[in-house]
């Protein structure tokens, strides 16, 4: 057997042509010998020395060629692993485990040693861990971040059943191995380019002063024009230092552009302004607060005013003295420490008022629903809706699914009176047999869609009127007709029973809906404890010279023993954490609604010395609710919003579900610790 490599191919065609050649020659040296022999002697002749020199040659030659040409071969693999050697690209071949089978020095470098056979990628670059190799044809695209650069990596899975079915030592069947090519690309340069041109991307924002007519009428007349004037420089310095422009729109309202490099500076400094604000004093009784709403990361400029104009709308609905920044996947607060200035003027209740007239007069059906595990000011808000519906001669319906202890005997009063018809509360699956086109929906006391009575309803219904004292947050319902929400305001009864004297003339209250109302104040303000203001008392005498009933209302709120026991049990355990905030459990075994028990035992907390805020934790129909309440010197709003939840500055709560009590307690001292560290309380 010989033991000498061949040629083949295109190659070996080349170097048989001759001989080849040479036999075709013989054949017509035959023929010429038949034609004329003495030129046939001739041929012979030279057909001789033609093979001679053929075959001396195909000898001689053919070792020292085939040796160049494995020698070329040789080389230029050689060469071609030199260069990839080279290569300016981090590039290297690991095993299907994700061990390094081989690099090239721009890897080595990059990875900082060339020590790197037989060890796996994930210790040179942690991220890159098995479950991120490639398993099928694929390729996998990701990005890392090594010491001081940013690389794109890329990675092929490069099968070897091909080679290994060539091989003759290897039995290449149901063989399904593999190598892992990898990339590096540095994309530093990119990265920080991107981020330079987004950090000089536009921002659009508003500053509104909160209380500017009334902190002007605590000051003197001469006086008035220099407090105006050190809030412009205050505003328009403090927008300069952060190379912004700010330019004044109207006496209150402020118009901002910058940069979003600069807004990452207000926030870091979480909005300084609005501290700095309120130190100009000179002589106002009342300190100026602002409300800022900025916008960003718009498609288009236009879009990122949209966000601003909805950003500060939403401050203001929170109260003000916050900032607020939108984006189009995501709301962050800044601020709302302070506590809403009351508004004197009832102007917008008035306009608000007219506005419901001409909704509801041009409806066949009111259809009222306040939010889940509906509370006294819910129903008393409803009622007054009702009474302004029946009096426009419209029907209405109040929606109303599960009834507390607390709710019974209001709802029983209306059940049980021959005024009322049988069909005043509809449970939500009969309201949504009953919506029809030419139907208005009036929601109470919530402006949450997700915890309304019923969710549904919303969508069916095509005029939507919005009442309520929450703070809003950032889900809110977007389709209203109309929308009246005020933070300042102790409840919605409050705000109904302001709506109520602007109606008509003719309206008339019936004692037991003035006592469904004014009973919601009395819980909403802790016995006019908190949130009371002007208006509040106001109210109150509204509904008492429409015939309420202070002694008939007190027996509303009456207890059975084990409902105060319960609420006794959550006070003497309570945990004063971090010195300032008592928490606490409210047992709700053998209570109907332990909820409402919670958001009691809550308020009694408060009268503890050195307690800032109080939370009591109820388990109630598998979820976890949280009762926050606070005097002045916390905002559990800010607290319970970190939770999913929202309310006020002094009464707020939450909803967590797939937790145990002491998990619950776990997240809600995490979220406190959190706050504090990050100077939120």
């Amino acid at each position: 057997m010989s033991n000498h490599a061949k040629m083949k191919g295109k190659l070996a065609g080349f170097f048989h042509t001759p001989i080849r050649l040479g036999i075709f020659l013989i054949l017509v040296n035959v023929l010429i010998y038949f034609m004329h022999w003495p030129s046939g002697i001739v041929l012979s002749i030279f057909l001789a020395v033609y093979f001679i020199i053929v075959i001396y040659q195909y000898v001689n030659n053919r070792a020292i060629i085939r040796n160049e040409l494995i020698s070329f071969a040789t080389q230029y693999g050689q060469v071609q692993k030199q260069l990839l050697k080279n290569l300016d690209l981090p590039y290297a071949v690991l095993d299907e485990t994700g061990r390094i089978v081989w690099t090239n020095y721009e890897f080595e470098r990059v990875a900082g040693t060339d020590k790197l056979y037989r060890r796996q990628i994930s210790a040179v670059f942690p991220s890159l861990t098995k479950d991120t190799l490639p398993t099928g044809e694929d390729n996998v695209r990701m990005q890392i971040d090594y010491e001081s650069s940013n690389y794109r990596i890329e990675m092929r899975r490069i099968p070897l059943d091909s080679m290994a079915e060539d091989s003759d030592i290897l039995d290449a069947t149901g063989y399904d191995g593999a190598l892992i090519a990898l990339y590096l690309f540095n994309e530093t340069a990119v990265r920080l380019a991107l981020q330079e041109v987004d950090d000089q991307s536009v921002v659009i924002g508003f500053i509104y002063m909160d209380n500017y007519e009334e902190a002007l009428d605590s000051v003197e007349d001469v006086k008035r024009s220099l407090l105006i004037a050190l809030i412009d420089r205050k505003v328009n310095k403090y927008i300069s230092s952060i190379d912004g422009i700010c330019s004044k729109i109207e006496k209150d309202k402020y118009l901002c552009i910058l940069r979003k490099k600069s807004l990452v500076e207000l926030q870091n400094a979480h909005f300084a302004l609005l501290g700095d604000v309120k130190t100009v004093n000179i002589g106002n009784d009342m300190p100026i607060t602002l409300s800022i709403g900025i916008g960003m990361e718009g498609l288009t400029y236009a879009q990122n005013y949209e966000f601003a104009r909805n950003a500060i709308d939403l401050a203001l609905g929170r109260g003000g003295d916050q900032a607020v920044v939108k984006t189009q996947d995501n709301i962050i607060y800044y601020g709302g420490k302070t506590q809403q200035v009351e508004k004197n003027t009832r102007v917008k209740a008035r306009v608000k008022a007219e506005a419901l007239k001409e909704i509801i007069s041009g409806k066949d059906t009111v259809f009222i629903m306040g939010h889940r595990i509906g509370d006294i000011d819910c129903l008393g808000a409803g009622i007054g809706i009702y009474r302004i519906a029946k009096t426009m001669n419209r029907d209405a319906h109040i929606v109303l699914n599960d009834v507390s202890t607390s709710l019974q005997p209001i709802v029983d009063t209306f059940r049980n009176n021959p005024e009322y018809p049988e069909d005043l509360f509809y449970t939500s699956q009969q309201a949504i047999e009953k919506v029809s086109d030419n139907a208005a929906l009036v929601v109470v006391d919530v402006n949450k869609p997700s915890i309304t009575e019923c969710p549904e309803l919303l969508k069916l219904c095509k005029s939507i009127v919005v009442l309520d004292h929450h703070r809003a947050g950032s889900e809110t319902i977007e389709n209203a007709t109309l929308s009246y929400v005020e933070a300042y305001a102790s409840s919605a009864c409050e705000m109904v029973s302001e709506i109520l004297q602007y109606i008509g003339e003719n309206i008339r209250i019936r004692p037991e809906e003035a006592d469904a109302m004014y009973a919601g104040i009395v819980v909403d303000t802790n016995n006019f404890q908190n949130k009371t203001g002007v208006r509040t008392f106001e109210a109150a005498a509204f509904l008492r010279r429409n015939g309420t009933d202070v002694t008939r209302v007190r027996k509303l709120f009456r207890e059975n023993a084990s409902e105060y026991k319960a609420k006794a049990d959550a006070v003497s355990q309570a945990e004063i954490y971090r010195s300032s905030y008592a928490i606490s459990i409210c047992p709700g075994e053998g209570i109907q609604s332990p909820t409402i028990i919670g958001a009691q035992a809550a308020n009694e907390l408060l009268n503890i010395k050195g307690v800032k805020a109080s939370f009591v934790l109820t388990e109630y129909q598998n979820q976890i609710f949280i009762s926050a309440r606070s005097i002045d010197e916390v905002n559990v709003q800010l607290i319970m919003e970190h939770l999913g939840g929202g309310g006020h500055m002094n009464m707020a709560g939450c909803q967590m579900s797939d937790l145990s009590l002491a998990e619950a307690i776990s997240v809600l001292k995490h979220t406190i610790d959190t706050m504090i560290e990050d100077g939120e309380l």
